[in-house]
């Protein structure tokens, strides 16, 4: 289920569903090559300024699951993809989470049509800004057993 995989990817990206505000401590160079960092420096990095560059991602802020995507709707991988971080501060919960996402989602999708009032190109998934955060926009959303 690649496109599947995909959503949860995509939904991990734009909504900052890991919390950006907790510094993390790296004394190593990790995705950030090409700066100088001495040995014992403090670096705080905002997951979200990966999760949201141009040069990894086309449209950057716009929801799309096919960031994740080949030509041939194959899963992809990308090395800006960190919502856990990354290095020696990964969150030790990832595998969990990836998994507890996964079934969440094909769950919903296995039980449910899932709807919405407005037509999808009417909806707009633009964050929110509050803070250092992202916020998702509110909506409706009808779940209809199968």
């Amino acid at each position: 289920m690649p496109y599947t995989d995909a959503v949860i990817h995509e939904i991990q990206r734009f909504s900052d569903l890991v919390p950006i505000g907790v510094p993390h401590k790296v004394t190593k160079d990790t995705l950030f090559r090409g700066y100088l960092l001495p040995k014992n420096t403090e670096v705080y990095p905002i997951l979200s300024s990966a999760l949201h560059d141009p040069r990894y991602f086309e449209q950057p802020d716009t929801f799309n699951p096919d960031h994740f995507l080949d030509a041939n709707g194959v899963l992809k991988k990308n090395e800006a993809f960190i919502p856990f971080s990354t290095g020696k501060r990964i969150c030790l919960g990832e595998g969990i989470a990836r998994n507890e996402l996964f079934l969440f989602f094909t769950t919903i999708l296995q039980n449910f049509s899932v709807s919405s009032s407005m037509t999808p190109k009417d909806i707009d998934l633009s964050p929110k800004e509050s803070g250092i955060g992202k916020v998702p926009p509110t909506y409706q959303i009808c779940f209809l057993a199968r």
